[in-house]
């Protein structure tokens, strides 16, 4: 079994289409969709969930009014201004549990939280793992452990032997938790300047965790420029460069269609460049 984990330095390069059109190309795979903050993996897949799991994050404070004497320690220990009026707010509430340890009365659970939910689902291309964090909870990075656990289990039970996860954007938690175990990566960059920074500090994450790297530039023919630089950088630094794509509006018309470009236009320059690319990165991983 083979893992890999398609990232970008920055949201919105491109990445979840590229893994998308890669679902759609690749023999008998298994999804992961990884950016559980701000999934759209599911957009155009158009899976159909089988199982739901609920996904528990931090801990939740909560003051028993029976028990609680009102002495305001609470809420004076409390540093995220989570206690107002002898009442937690969850919003506000990290789960850190000192107000628990020091109620003097015992007056304070702390109860499980549901802060997401992870699926089981299956698409046309194969069986696929995601999930969804509820806005303003915490713990994406455990979310994410749990889609590329779930991911992995599906896997074993049907025999697939590649497993492709659309990993979130930058270099944080969720990123290093989408990256362990894997036997490489692709970074997908955009030629501007930001994207330029990003690829370079998410490279250096590849770097430091042992990560075979390749890159993809998207919309290679909007700024030339930037490109050359791009492909300096990494023949400098022994990078491969699976694909070049151009700007190609079928990419948006297949998303508003919920269908990877590589099927809703296979003949389109993107779609093409995609194909392409897919060869390099079967002959890169050895497939």
């Amino acid at each position: 079994m083979k893992q890999v984990t398609i990232l970008s330095g920055k949201g919105g390069t491109g990445k979840t289409s590229v893994a998308g059109s890669f679902a759609a190309l690749a023999d008998q795979p298994i999804l992961a969709d990884c950016d559980v903050d701000a999934s759209n993996l599911h957009l155009i897949l158009n899976p159909d969930v089988k199982e739901t799991m609920a996904f528990k994050g931090l801990n939740l404070a909560e003051i028993d009014p029976e028990k609680c004497i009102k002495c305001g320690l609470c809420e004076k220990l409390c540093r995220f201004n989570a206690i107002h009026d002898y009442e937690v707010d969850p919003i506000h509430c990290e789960g850190c549990k000192v107000c628990v340890v020091n109620c003097p009365v015992e007056a304070i659970n702390f109860n499980d939280r549901v802060c997401g939910h992870a699926y089981l689902s299956e698409t046309k291309y194969g069986p696929m793992s995601h999930a969804r964090l509820i806005p303003g909870m915490e713990n994406s990075g455990k979310l994410v452990s749990l889609v590329r656990q779930n991911a992995v289990k599906l896997a074993e039970e049907a025999g697939r032997e590649l497993i492709l996860v659309d990993g979130p954007p930058g270099i944080g938690c969720p990123v290093i938790a989408s990256l362990s175990n894997v036997d490489a990566a692709v970074a997908v960059v955009e030629p501007t300047l930001s994207g330029i920074h990003d690829l370079k500090r998410l490279l250096q994450l590849l770097e430091h965790f042992e990560i075979i790297p390749s890159v993809i530039v998207n919309k290679y023919d909007l700024n030339s420029n930037n490109t050359a630089s791009i492909r300096v950088f990494c023949e400098e630094n022994e990078i491969p460069i699976l694909g070049m794509i151009p700007f190609d509006e079928n990419v948006t018309k297949a998303m508003v269609q919920a269908e990877p470009v590589v099927v809703y236009s296979p003949d389109s320059p993107a779609s093409l460049a995609l194909k392409e690319a897919w060869i390099e990165f079967s002959s890169f991983l050895d497939l």
